[in-house]
């Protein structure tokens, strides 16, 4: 959950390193791991100032493997309800959605499982592979010159998505630094031990954004500056993980705070209400009637806090069926102390009678 009620005072905005020393810097990271055949993806979006961190190729649970994809001709397709565009092979299989006014795109890839043991017994196994495009779909967008070398270079590829990222702060997950020395991946927890807490009471604080995670100050693009607190170091809330996966990960713009804008808000009640991308199950107040239309990566929000009344209080990230054939998503909880698609503290499905089943509210694809 995520209800971030203090706002802090804008500092004056950092000086950006020079374009020299980034590259620079980055070609040090690749000769680095070159040496122990890491795959490394650095990836700067204009509007955000944070030097990306290099990312490792999928691993552990969610190993890559599988047939290569299908050539030859390809077919695009426009459906309705959201409206979008599907690629299709020539035998008819599916191998990308986009989704008009969406940057969140699926492609087709090789199968991964993922497992998290420790709190459930369901798994994972998916061909989907979630990513951002370089901007927001329209419908003709398969002419554009920047589309096609896009595809290109990401259908069938390996480089980490959105589900490798979020699997990089479960429990348990490999610590992993960028060039300055600064821990972007590994175990998180939720956030720091509650004083005026109990179990099952807000044992632990909420507020934990991903630059308390970092442990470094960030500066958003409209100046304003937030500093880590020492305790919610390696911490991140419901929300504080989405921008984490999604924003500093994935380079999805990002704002400082619940405004309305081009960027993801700072919690789940604003990146429902205030955020950009397409409502994929509308908010009406009550749990939506079905969730069919619902594909991996989308945000999905609920209200399950009778605290904050009509405010959208979690958030987290569909990863499609499990291997029950179930719904499952993936978000950061206080009772299993950070990012989780297991079952401690409430099945982590989106149908039946669970807690989170029946507090969903919405979905929004990005």
């Amino acid at each position: 959950m995520s209800r971030k009620t203090a706002e802090r005072k804008p500092n004056s905005r950092k000086k950006a390193k020079g374009p020299g020393r980034r590259r620079a810097i980055q070609t040090l990271v690749v000769l680095g791991l070159l040496g122990t055949s890491a795959y490394l993806t650095v990836e700067l979006r204009d509007k955000q100032q944070e030097t990306a961190p290099p990312v490792q190729s999928v691993g552990g649970s969610g190993t890559a493997a599988g047939k290569a994809l299908p050539s030859g001709e390809r077919r695009f397709e426009r459906l309705a309800n959201p409206a979008r565009t599907v690629v299709r092979s020539g035998d008819g299989a599916v191998l990308a959605t986009f989704t008009d006014n969406a940057r969140t795109a699926v492609l087709t890839g090789p199968s991964r499982t993922f497992t998290e043991p420790s709190t459930t017994s369901a798994k994972v196994t998916t061909d989907s592979w979630v990513r951002l495009l370089p901007e927001q779909w329209k419908e003709g967008s398969e002419k554009a010159a920047w589309f096609k070398d896009w595809f290109g270079k990401n259908l069938g590829g390996k480089d980490p998505d959105i589900f490798a990222f979020a699997m990089d702060y479960l429990e348990g997950a490999p610590q992993k630094k960028d060039a300055r020395g600064v821990p972007y991946a590994g175990d998180a927890q939720f956030g720091p031990l509650n004083p005026k807490g109990s179990e099952a009471g807000d044992m632990r604080l909420e507020q934990s954004d991903f630059y308390d995670y970092l442990g470094i100050p960030y500066t958003f693009r409209d100046g304003t500056v937030e500093k880590p607190e020492t305790p919610r170091f390696r911490a991140m809330d419901c929300s504080g993980f989405v921008r984490t996966v999604f924003g500093y990960r994935a380079r999805y713009p990002l704002m400082g705070k619940d405004v309305k804008g081009d960027g993801l808000p700072r919690t789940a009640n604003g990146m429902a209400r205030l955020a950009p991308g397409v409502p994929v199950l509308e908010l009406t107040g009550k749990r939506p009637e079905a969730i069919d239309k619902l594909q991996p990566g989308d945000l999905v929000f609920f209200e399950i806090d009778k605290r904050t009344g009509d405010r959208l209080d979690h958030v987290g990230i569909y990863m499609g069926l499990d291997t029950d054939g179930k719904p499952r998503f993936i978000s950061s909880r206080e009772e299993a102390n950070g990012p989780t698609f297991g079952d401690k503290g409430g099945t982590a499905r989106l149908d039946g009678n669970g807690f989170y089943a029946t507090g969903l509210r919405s979905a929004k694809r990005l």
